[in-house]
This record gives structure tokens, sequence and C-alpha cells, in this order.
């Protein structure tokens, strides 16, 4: 509906930056960013670590400054896409990030239902992995459901939980190693330290096309940007570790079967069950906000209700052992599209627009800015393939970026 679109009032803006915070700690704390951080077990202990701190301090500032565009406009984050591409190029934008929040949402049924029915055997020699499937996939889908008032509290009360849950499974993650050992533990090289960088830089990057959707509830940008900022580095950052070294010290992608064999059993299914929701819930509501953008006229709640259907049925089907590709599309895609609109923003605009842009004076579709984009999508796949121990985010971000700048800027000599 247009409302879902419309600028959100001030008086309605109540998202304090410490909500953020808690809601993007909320995000990260999830199964499949311990995943995610084991992938870089070849890295070994301190290479793993710094590809994890550095990847997270550059893709984390332009995911926050993202969010910045939805605070001072108070627009979704597909309808702040228009400024720099035009509504045409958003409706583009909007059908991509769409799919990788539909791709996502399975990702996070399927890592529940699986770590769920482990543990689920281990415990009571049950199995239901179709049964979680379905029950991850509802109540994700409830928790879209729920106003923006409401989430600030369950926010509170799941991430304070996760959180105290995460700990108990950090300290059997580490337990029996030092510091010494941790600092000596080598991978086996079969990684590029620029591909595993360009992992972590692909977890923040997957949430910029969304990161709009909920700083544009935010009470100041200030807030938004540093809630969202911190928020997300130090949950992410310390979920990737864990899984880095839970995979290193013993070969498992997570700690929480050794929680299982503890008899910390409970511990570990409330961890799996409670952060799927409250990272999986942002996935689907942010897909039926995008399209939205495309379509104004569906209601939303029927479309938050059917792409979590959507997103539950290709669980089913979803080939999990491609979760390491579908991290780097995500970032080959979405990378240079924000180099785009944070170069279109911040440096061509200075932050001077009005909400109009969004609206009446929005073009049909701004052909430098998809050139661009094209341009950058390119730049990522070749460093990727070409120089994986350069790094693709940096220079598909950058580049992308400039190009758009200068034929913006070639554009306006030429009239």
């Amino acid at each position: 509906m247009l409302e879902t679109l419309r600028p959100v009032p001030q008086e309605k803006r109540y998202l304090s930056g410490f909500d953020l915070f808690l809601l993007w700690v909320g995000a990260a704390v999830a199964v499949s960013e311990i995943w995610a951080g084991s992938l870089l077990a070849p890295l070994g202990f301190v290479g793993g670590m710094l590809a994890i701190l550095v990847g997270h301090l550059v893709g984390n500032t332009p995911f926050a400054l993202g969010g910045v565009l939805g605070s001072d406009f108070g627009v979704p984050a597909m309808v702040s896409v228009r400024l720099a591409f035009g509504k045409w190029g958003s409706y583009l934008a909007s059908f991509l990030n769409i799919l990788q929040l539909v791709g996502w949402t399975a990702v996070m049924i399927i890592i529940c239902a699986k770590a769920g029915d482990a543990i689920l055997q281990s415990l009571f020699g049950v199995s239901s992995f179709r049964l979680l499937l379905v029950v991850a996939g509802v109540v994700s889908t409830f928790w879209a459901l729920i106003e923006t008032s409401w989430w600030r509290w369950m926010q509170r009360i799941a991430v304070l939980a996760l959180s105290a849950l995460s700990g108990v499974m950090t300290f059997v993650a580490l337990r029996g190693v030092s510091f010494g050992e941790l600092l000596r533990l080598r991978g086996d090289g079969s990684l590029p330290w620029g591909a595993g960088f360009d992992l972590v830089v692909a977890m923040p990057i997957s949430w910029l096309p969304l990161v709009a959707d909920y700083s544009r509830f935010a009470r100041s940008t200030k807030e938004a940007f540093w809630g969202t900022w911190w928020g997300y580095f130090v949950a992410s950052s310390w979920m990737y570790t864990v899984g880095l070294v839970s995979a290193l010290t013993t070969g498992r992608a997570d700690p929480l079967p050794a929680m299982v064999a503890l008899g910390l059993g409970f511990a570990a299914l409330l961890i799996v069950l409670f952060s799927t929701f409250t990272t999986t819930f942002l996935d689907i509501y942010s897909a039926s906000v995008s399209f939205l953008n495309v379509y104004p006229k569906m209601k939303e709640k029927l479309a938050t209700v059917l792409f979590g259907a959507f997103g539950t049925l290709l669980a089913l089907v979803f080939p999990m052992e491609r979760y390491e590709s579908f991290l780097f599309l995500i970032g080959a895609v979405f990378t240079p599209l924000f180099g785009v609109v944070i170069a279109d923003y911040f440096v061509l605009r200075r932050r001077k627009a009005e909400v109009v842009s969004f609206y009446e004076q929005c073009p049909p579709l701004v052909w430098e800015a998809v050139v661009s984009w094209a341009f950058g999508v390119g730049v990522y796949v070749l460093f990727l393939r070409t120089f994986p121990a350069l790094g693709a985010s940096i220079p598909s971000f950058l580049l992308s970026g400039t190009l758009y700048l200068l034929l913006r800027r070639r554009k306006q000599w030429t009239l």
C-alpha cells in the first residue's frame, strides 16, 4: 500500500539508537553467520581474524550509510534507490533484492531445521526436519507481521536472552584452548585472504538493500548510523569468530553439538530457534516492502505472508552446498549497486535532496547509474576470479561509484 512507501512522519519515528543496536545484534546472532565464519578456517586464526575485523570495518560503513538515506528522508531502502537509478532502475534493484531475501529466508530456515533436528535427535532420539522447517517459516512470518512498535520490545527480550545463551556457546567453543594455542592455529591455505575478506564483506552488504526499511523509523540520523554500525559490527564479528575458532579446533562448522554433549542441548535449541526468528523476519518483511515499491497496490501484510510462504517452500529444495557461492553472488550484485547509490547521495548531492526527488521528480531511468552498476559487477567478477588475493569488494564499490560520478559530471559539462 502507498502508506508503506511514503516518508515516515517524525512523530512515528520512535526507534532509538539502542533499539537499532539490538535489532542488528538480533540479525547477526545467527547460525548462518557462524557457518560463514567457519568458511574462513583455511586462513588460520590470525588470517581469519584479520579478515573478520577488516571485512566488518569495510562492509559495515556503506551498510550504515545506506541507513542514513532512510533516516534522512523516512523512506524504505528500495525507494531510496530511486534517487540514483530512477523509478525503473529501482524496480530492477527491488526484483534482485526480493530474490536474495527469499533466498536468505530459505537459507535461515534450512539451517534452523538442520541444527534443530540434530539437537532433537541427540536429546530425544526424534527426527523432525520438515516440521522444524514449517515452524521456523511460520513463526518468522508471524514476527514480520507484527507492528514496528512491538518489534522493539520483542527484540529486546529475544536479543538479551540470545546474547546470554551465545555467551555460553562462546565459552564452549573456546574452552580448553589458550590464546597462545589459538595464535598457532594454521589453515590449509586453500582460500586466498582476499576471497575470505569478500566473504565477510558480503554479509553486511547483504543487509544494505534493506537497512533503510528500519532506519526510517529512527528518531535521528546519528542514532540510526551508530546504532546500526555498532550493533552489526559487534555481533557479526562475534559470530564469525565463534565459527572460525570452532572450525579450527574441532573441524565442525559450529559449537552447538559440543553444547549438546555437555548437557546444554536445550540452550542450544533456543539459540537455533530464536536466532532464526530475530534474523529471518527482517528478510521476509523487507521482501514485501521491496515488492510494494514495484506494485504499491498490494496489501503489505498479504505480501509478507506470501514471501514467508515462498521462502519456506524454497527451503525444501535450496542447495545448501552452494552457500559460499550465494554469498559471493550477493556481493557481486549489491556492492556496486550501493557504490552508485552512496556516491550519488553523499558525493554528488552532498546530502542535499528533497523528498519529492523520490516521487514526483524521479526520472524513469538513469542510464549512468545502470552502466556504472554493470561495470561494477564485471569488476567484482574479474577480481574474484583473476585476483582473489586482492579482494573484489573494495574495487567494485569504489570503481562503480567513481564511474557514476564521472558520467554524471560529464553530462553536466555537456549541458
